[in-house]
């Protein structure tokens, strides 16, 4: 189930998924469950754009008003009678809460009679079955998908097919509706409802359709993402006279609306989320003559939208006297003026301004002076210590930008003088590290006597034990008194103790037969004073030396 909330998620940007989580916490608020229908899940499931989104409620759509209009959505529409809301939500997303209903036609065209029911109700009453699905914002069912009509194999089978066989009957204007969903998609119509569209041709059932259904028809041919394409295709069927006698692709000015699409697609890639329906209408109808212009706007039941449509010439006019006062000569301040601008009117006077100083200060601001703003931040920034995060950083940024668009920073002396007052001062060297004390130095080696060395090691006791490196015992008396020593050495006594022997024998040197073996030696031992001498843990008393007999030559 989650899968469809996460389609849903990706296929929307940040600012209209929030726009949706407004929604759903002021019906959780009411207690009103809440269903997303119509063209959003078809969309979401096609992987289309999504032009705007439908919801359908459980209940009173119209207890949600207070709640949608302090999240700063601007009701539109407020039809209190079919119970349904038209708003315009923060970032340009249109979007229609409607309660669920069911309706039944008496006779073809004719307003049908409406009874409010649940969610499946609701999507029998709908024209095909790609826009009769419903996904679940309620807790508990959240993401569910309700298709009780098999929408979704159409879809992969890009096909339109009627819900009811009486969809053309009941309702005339689905006929315009199925050959720009056609023309969109590049569907084809289903076997079964393509009979039936060409039995309503033959049977003239446009002529039942109601003024309000043929204005609206007429409004989405704006909201299209390519509306030359789908007016093309009405006008091969027949259909452009319907919604109005002296419309069609004659009355439309291509190149000009070509033009808008291209800046359209431009500005949205700067990050404008964009109403577009209003301006695409003026290009759609810009060779009509004023009289037919307004029989049109008359028919178009949603006059939010046709208000927009008239204002956008005297906006776009105020937008361009605005851009070239003497105020905006100073190219920092034009930047500024613009980023005021709605996109809207910024798209529109682009499109249609024949002032080239306008034009090319649009071109700038998308242009020349963006491309001033990847300079930032300087070279000089880093090496002065002026990084991310210091106090103000962010104004100087700014602050820099703008110096850039004026040329007051024109070379790196001018850089450099400017970013000195804000350059912190060079950071305090750290003190050096605490001197190790003696107990935590590693075992070293000490010298005794004369070519022989004592390492010290520490053993698990705590204490320190020295533990002598062999070496061949040199002949004579020194080299009888550095065995001793070394001997003496190899004893597991403590450090102090060691110290003594060593001291001891260093100093009275033990007469011994040079060709005495050292092992023959080792079994001797060394009488140290008492005041000095300890007793080696785990060893035998000292015994007395004992005089050994020449083998041989007397030593002198």
């Amino acid at each position: 189930m989650a899968d469809y909330i996460y389609l849903l998620q990706s296929r929307l940007p940040a600012d209209q998924q929030k726009n949706i989580e407004t929604v759903i916490s002021a019906a959780r608020a009411h207690g009103l469950q809440l269903y997303l229908t119509g063209g959003a899940v078809r969309d979401v499931l096609y992987g289309a754009n999504i032009r705007d989104v439908d919801f359908t409620v459980q209940g009173q759509p119209q207890r949600l008003h207070r709640d949608l209009e302090k999240a700063g959505a601007v009701i539109e529409h407020d039809d209190e009678e079919l119970r349904v809301l038209d708003l315009m939500m923060p970032g340009g997303m249109r979007c229609q809460i409607a309660a669920a209903r069911n309706e039944v036609y008496e006779k073809p065209g004719r307003a049908p009679q409406i009874t409010f029911t649940n969610i499946h109700e609701d999507l029998r009453r709908r024209d095909f079955t790609c826009n009769a699905m419903a996904i679940s914002l309620n807790d508990g069912s959240r993401g569910l998908l309700i298709d009780p009509f098999n929408g979704v194999a159409d879809l992969e089978a890009k096909h339109l097919r009627l819900v009811s066989n009486f969809g053309f009957l009941d309702d005339p204007s689905r006929l315009i509706r199925a050959v720009r969903f056609a023309a969109r998609f590049d569907w084809q119509l289903e076997d079964r409802t393509k009979a039936r569209y060409d039995s309503a041709i033959e049977g003239d059932y446009i002529d039942n359709a109601t003024r309000r259904a043929l204005g609206h028809e007429a409004e989405q041919l704006a909201h299209e993402p390519d509306p030359i394409k789908v007016v093309k295709a009405l006008e091969k069927d027949g259909w452009m006279k319907h919604l109005h006698s002296h419309w069609g692709l004659a009355k439309v000015d291509v190149p000009g609306l070509n033009h808008l699409l291209k800046v359209r697609q431009q500005m949205v890639g700067f990050g404008y989320s964009l109403d577009t329906g209003a301006a695409v209408m003026w290009f759609l109808t810009s060779k009509m003559n004023s009289t037919d212009t307004n029989a049109l706007q008359a028919a178009i039941p949603r006059k939010a939208f046709v208000h927009q449509w008239k204002e956008l010439e005297g906006q776009a006019k105020e937008f361009s006297k605005k851009l070239m006062s003497k105020e905006m000569t100073v190219p920092s301040a034009a930047y500024k003026f613009l980023l005021s601008v709605p996109g809207d009117t910024i798209l529109f006077t682009a499109a249609t301004t024949k002032q080239g100083s306008v034009t090319r200060r649009i071109n700038d601001f998308f242009g020349k002076w963006r491309d001033l703003r990847k300079k930032l931040p300087f070279p000089e920034m880093a090496e002065m210590r002026i990084v991310q995060g210091i106090p103000g950083y962010d104004k100087l940024l700014e602050d820099c930008f703008y110096l850039l668009m004026d040329g007051k920073l024109r070379n790196q002396t001018e850089i450099i003088k400017y970013l000195k007052p804000f350059s912190p001062p060079e950071p305090v060297a750290p003190p050096p590290p605490p001197k190790k004390s003696k107990a935590a130095k590693k075992p070293t080696e000490k010298a005794v006597g004369k070519g022989k060395t004592v390492a010290v090691k520490a053993e698990p006791g705590g204490d320190a034990a020295p533990v002598a490196v062999e070496k061949p015992a040199p002949a004579g008396k020194k080299g009888a008194a550095k065995a001793v020593a070394a001997v003496v050495a190899s004893a597991p006594v403590k450090a102090p103790v060691a110290k003594s022997i060593v001291k001891e024998t260093a100093k009275k040197p033990v007469k011994a037969p040079a060709k005495t073996p050292v092992k023959a030696v080792a079994k001797n031992k060394v009488k140290t004073p008492a005041k000095k001498a300890k007793k080696s843990p785990g060893k035998r008393k000292p015994v007395k030396k004992k005089a050994v007999k020449p083998q041989g030559k007397k030593m002198r």
